[in-house]
């Protein structure tokens, strides 16, 4: 299943050992990574940064590295695709489950998606990737393209 996420992720839109301490700064770098590539329109950092404050979208996965998977609307997006950021030191989103809880993030999936039915597969996919300790890690430890290829294919 992570080589089906692989195929989603532009290449153009992986960041590795981003050094930022806020989850703005990482949602507006891959947001930028995305539009200049042709995946979203200008309104697309601005509108995931609402939806974020209003549907959060941490997920604690119980061990070191926790996810977050932040997306919008199909209409901020031009075509699909995913972009990726492994974090230097973790930022703080807010739960998925309990709005109220911080999880320390280090591991980001910006999802961009014109299609509501395609957002569950979507979903599916990187959760399956995300439950593997070993993928995880391989992720983070990730210091070129190939690497992160090679952990999800």
């Amino acid at each position: 299943m992570a080589e089906a996420l692989m195929n989603h992720i532009d290449p153009e839109a992986i960041v590795l050992g981003v050094d930022t301490d806020s989850r703005e700064a990482v949602i507006r770098l891959l947001a930028g990574k995305l539009k200049d590539a042709g995946y979203v329109k200008d309104s697309f950092a601005d509108a995931v940064l609402a939806r974020e404050a209003t549907m959060p979208t941490g997920l604690p996965l119980g061990h070191a590295v926790n996810v977050a998977v932040p997306h919008t609307d199909p209409e901020h997006v031009l075509k699909p695709g995913i972009a990726l950021a492994t974090l230097k030191k973790p930022v703080t989103f807010a739960n998925m489950e309990d709005p109220d809880e911080a999880v320390e993030v280090g591991l980001v999936f910006l999802m961009a998606l014109n299609d509501k039915d395609r957002q569950i597969e979507m979903l599916q996919e990187i959760m399956a990737t995300i439950q593997s300790k070993e993928a995880i890690s391989g992720l983070m430890q990730a210091s070129s393209l190939d690497d992160v290829a090679a952990v999800l294919k």
